[in-house]
């Protein structure tokens, strides 16, 4: 009955009392799974005016409880693996139990392949390359073997950044826990700046040449419906080709978000003061969760360094 009366109050909007009894509920029966997720859900804020509102650390922390006890209890209950995984690795940054909680997913459902997207994304975002190619090859013969074209075109695109990002790692690499790696000369020399972002990336460097070309081409080119043509065929090839050149020059903002997503993976910071006062890590860190930005706050106070030898826990394929 407590139940029937806490989604009623749910469905009439008012989720205080409805959290409350779903609260009492799992006080009377710890196993009442459905109450946990509930829990779970409407600890989360409610979105106003159609604009997602984000939980707070305190939220998200006792979001991320009533979740572990959800999917005990039921396993098989996708919708709160999903949960998890978001808040766990986009809210509270803790990237490597966010390994080990989709490691918990594939428990349950062996031939579920979104844990091995997720765990690619964090393979990539750490800069564990070498990992991340082994549990795409894994993921590609899930696909194979259960056929989907939704499937096979985000793999595609996975595979896409990937290699994008390996790729750029072979000519510089970074890790952050070295004080003494080259990159953060390079990210220091940068702490000044902001990152470019693609729209001004694309009027300031595409669009002059796209302009030029297309100006050569009226004056070879008596159609002019070809020269649009041209135009926007130049426009995407340019943009395309271009894109390299674009990462290689925010790299200084790609792998400071590395640090910052090890420092709140290992709980120890490894940014160095000048440049987390700098403008560079200000707009980077302004593009994350509030509730990660909390945690990350917990973590510069207690000031623990992050040990040279520190490394990643890959679980085993």
């Amino acid at each position: 009955m407590i139940w029937l009366d806490a989604m009623e109050a749910n469905e009439e909007g008012n989720r205080e009392a409805a959290l409350a009894m779903a609260e009492e509920i799992v006080s009377l029966d710890e196993g009442h799974s459905d109450a946990w997720f509930a829990i779970a859900q409407w600890t989360l804020p409610i979105d106003s005016r159609g604009k997602q509102m984000m939980p707070d650390m305190i939220q998200s922390s006792k979001t991320m409880s009533a979740i572990k006890k959800t999917v005990e209890l039921d396993p098989q209950n996708e919708h709160a693996w999903k949960i998890g995984g978001e808040i766990m690795v986009g809210h509270l940054g803790m990237l490597e139990h966010g390994l080990e909680w989709w490691e918990g997913r594939k428990d349950a459902a062996p031939s579920d392949v979104l844990p091995y997207f997720e765990q690619v994304s964090i393979l990539i975002r750490l800069g564990y390359f070498e990992e991340a190619g082994e549990y795409l090859e894994v993921l590609d013969r899930m696909i194979e073997s259960q056929p989907s074209k939704s499937l096979e075109a985000r793999a595609g695109r996975l595979r896409g950044i990937y290699e994008e990002q390996a790729s750029m790692e072979r000519e510089l690499g970074f890790e952050p826990q070295n004080s003494k790696d080259d990159s953060w000369d390079l990210i220091s020399r940068m702490r000044k700046k902001k990152p470019i972002t693609e729209t001004y990336f694309l009027l300031m460097f595409v669009m002059p040449i796209v302009f030029l070309l297309g100006s050569a081409a009226m004056m070879v080119v008596p159609s002019t419906l070809v020269v649009m043509l041209l135009i926007i065929a130049m426009y995407f090839g340019i943009a395309r080709f271009s894109r390299r050149l674009l990462l290689k020059l925010n790299r200084p903002e790609s792998f400071l978000n590395r640090a910052i997503d090890i420092e709140c993976s290992s709980g120890k910071v490894c940014v160095p003061d000048d440049i987390r006062v700098s403008k560079l890590y200000s707009y980077v860190i302004k593009k994350r969760t509030p509730s990660f930005q909390e945690r990350l706050g917990v973590i510069e106070q207690s000031g623990e360094p992050l040990p040279m030898n520190w490394g990643l826990d890959v679980p085993e394929l």
